[in-house]
């Protein structure tokens, strides 16, 4: 199939998804789809590449976060497949309400950005996919149905990055397992248990009544303390030591 939008290409290694993810033949209805992307012509792109799989239907689109949980609450799709960075309201910040008003949509992330702290924000906003726009036109469809068939896709590239950062936090972990856990105070014991829950800044301060830039303050404490240079390293070693547990 001829590429028809943006920088995908066919052949593309990186971008590829297991052999067997191709399960929509089992289905009986069209997989409803929600494209949403900033760019109206990779939207369109995507529904000229979509619309040629029997299999799947293009349900609705949307230019931004805000609007594709306004759709997302009408047409309750079952895969929404999303651009991580929009104006108005990003991917990854409307992956949690998306979830509220549809629960039973699945969420692909289909974007450009290669930074290993999006794909961790976005597994913990509810994002069943990860794929880079590099992939093949071909396997994005093979994705979609993967991902309604209950599997979850994160582009290979990205995947090692993830594979890699875990094996670092279990190494580092190791080694500092014979020092003393460092002390953290009761504000951050409170900020750390609140981002464990996957909860961005904002709501941090809403729920403790302090400001934005306090949450920052905190979280920052919190890594240089533990020696960390991540949200998600954070909460895995405060599990690890028993600093908190996550019920």
């Amino acid at each position: 199939m001829a590429d028809s939008f943006g920088p995908m290409r066919d052949g593309d290694a990186d971008g590829a998804v297991g052999p067997d993810a191709d399960t929509g033949a089992a289905r009986k209805e069209p997989i409803r789809v929600l494209v949403v992307d900033d760019h109206a012509l990779f939207r369109r792109g995507l529904e000229i590449v979509l619309a040629a799989e029997e299999d799947i239907q293009v349900v609705g689109e949307a230019g931004d976060g805000a609007e594709a949980v306004d759709k997302a609450a009408d047409l309750l799709p079952d895969i929404v497949l999303m651009d991580v960075r929009m104006p108005k309201r990003g991917g990854i910040e409307a992956c949690t309400s998306i979830k509220e008003v549809a629960p039973s949509a699945k969420i692909i992330m289909l974007t450009i950005s290669d930074e290993e702290a999006d794909l961790y924000e976005a597994i913990k906003a509810g994002a069943t996919g990860y794929l880079l726009k590099e992939i093949s036109t071909d396997e994005v469809a093979t994705a979609i149905r993967a991902v309604a068939d209950g599997q979850s896709q994160i582009s290979p590239s990205m995947a090692s990055k993830l594979l890699t950062e875990f094996k670092s936090m279990i190494q580092r972990t190791d080694e500092r397992r014979l020092v003393p856990a460092p002390r953290l105070t009761d504000r951050e014991l409170e900020v750390l248990k609140l981002v464990a829950t996957g909860m961005n800044n904002r709501d941090i301060a809403k729920e403790l009544f302090i400001s934005e830039n306090t949450v920052k303050n905190h979280v920052r404490n919190i890594l240089e303390k533990l020696q960390l240079h991540s949200r998600m390293e954070a909460v895995v070693y405060a599990m690890r030591e028993k600093i908190l547990e996550i019920r």
